[in-house]
C-alpha cells in the first residue's frame, strides 16, 4: 500500500496534505458498504438488505485539495458457513487490517450479536486505533440506550473514539469523516487525485449485476450466484459500451429462478443493471445477460479463483 504514484499537478505537494487507509471493519449487514459510499459521495460498493453482500475488499478513494482517505471496505466477518467462498471472505475481511491507518469497527445500534463478538476479538490486540461507528441510531426510539450498549462494548474492545450515526439517514457522516481525518498521517497523496477505486471498471460492471441478483430475488438463490463479464469493451461505430455478463449458478433450478417465467426476471436484473452502467460509463451501454450452472462453484477453489476470489486482489 505505500508505493506511491507521481501526480505533480496534485494537491499532495502541501506539506499538511494527509494521506492513510481506513479500514471499515464489522460483521454482515451492519451497512459497512453504504458507510463507504456516502463518505466517497458516490456509489462504489454494492448494497442489499441481505448479509454478505460485499464479498470482495474494495479501496474507495477520496480525495480533496485537503487530504485522500482511501477507505477499504471489506465483506461481513460472519459465523457458519462452511464453503470455500466463506472462508475468504472471513480471509479478505482480516487481511483489511494490515497497513491501515485507522479501523472504523462498524455496530448496530442496539444489537450486539456473537458475530460482533468474533470481530472483537479479532480487533482486541490491534496496534492501531479503533473508531466505534455505531450505525442505524435512526432505528432506537430512546437515544438513551445507546449507554448500557456502549458500555457493553467496552468490555469486548478498546476504542479511541466513538461515533453514532446514520448512514441511510446521513446523521454524523461529515463528524465521521473529521473523526477519521484526526489518525491520518501527513504525506503525500498515494493514488491520482482522479481516481476512485483500485478496482477496474470491469470489476464495478459484474458487482452491480450481481447487486440486482441479490436484491430481485429470495434468500437462497443469490448466495448460489456470481457474476462474471465475458466481453467489456467500446463500439467506436455505435458509441456504446458492449457488455456481457454470466450469471453462474450452482442447480438448475436456481437458473430457472433467475431466468424466471419467460425470461422476466433476467430482463428485469438486466434493466436495473444497465442503468447503473450507462450512469458508471456516462455512456450509452448495451448489455446482454446469460445464465449458466456451474455445480459447486463457491466450495471449489480453483474455480473462486479463477472468478476472480483472489486473496491477491
Amino acid at each position: 500500500m505505500s508505493n506511491q504514484v507521481d501526480t505533480p499537478e496534485s494537491p499532495e505537494s502541501d506539506e499538511s496534505f494527509q494521506c492513510g487507509f481506513a479500514a471499515v471493519i464489522g460483521r454482515p449487514n451492519v451497512g459497512k458498504s453504504t458507510i463507504m459510499n456516502e463518505l466517497l459521495g458516490q456509489k462504489l460498493s454494492i448494497t442489499s438488505h441481505k448479509p454478505q453482500t460485499t464479498r470482495h475488499r474494495i479501496h474507495g478513494i477520496h480525495t480533496t485539495d485537503a487530504f485522500q482517505i482511501v477507505f477499504v471496505d471489506t465483506p461481513g466477518m460472519h459465523l457458519g458457513g462452511k464453503k470455500s467462498i466463506n472462508d475468504y471472505m472471513n480471509r479478505t475481511a482480516t487481511s483489511a487490517f494490515a497497513d491501515v491507518d485507522v479501523v472504523m469497527f462498524v455496530v448496530e445500534a442496539g444489537r450486539w450479536t456473537e458475530e460482533d463478538k468474533v470481530v472483537a476479538r479479532k480487533l482486541k490486540h490491534l496496534q492501531m486505533p479503533i473508531i466505534l461507528v455505531v450505525n442505524k441510531i435512526d432505528k432506537l426510539n430512546d437515544k438513551t440506550e445507546l449507554y448500557p450498549y456502549v458500555e457493553q462494548i467496552q468490555q469486548e474492545v478498546t476504542f479511541d473514539a466513538l461515533l453514532p450515526i446514520s448512514a441511510y439517514k446521513k446523521i454524523n457522516l461529515p463528524a465521521l469523516e473529521t473523526e477519521v481525518l484526526k489518525f491520518i498521517p501527513k504525506q503525500p497523496a498515494i493514488f491520482p487525485e482522479d481516481s476512485i477505486t483500485d478496482r477496474s471498471m470491469r470489476f464495478l460492471a459484474a458487482e452491480m449485476i450481481r447487486e440486482k441478483l441479490m436484491r430481485s430475488l429470495g434468500d437462497e438463490v443469490p448466495y448460489g450466484a456470481t457474476v462474471e463479464i465475458e466481453q467489456f469493451e467500446f463500439d467506436d461505430e455505435e458509441g456504446r459500451w458492449v457488455i456481457h455478463g454470466l450469471i453462474l449458478v450452482e442447480r438448475a433450478g436456481q437458473k430457472k429462478i433467475v431466468i424466471g417465467h419467460k425470461g422476466s426476471v433476467i430482463k428485469d436484473i438486466g434493466m436495473k443493471a444497465r442503468k447503473d452502467l450507462i450512469a458508471m460509463l456516462d455512456a450509452r451501454v448495451h448489455l446482454e445477460l446469460w445464465v449458466k450452472v456451474k455445480e459447486n462453484w463457491s466450495d471449489d477453489a480453483r474455480a473462486l479463483a479463477s472468478l476472480g476470489y483472489n486473496d491477491n486482489i
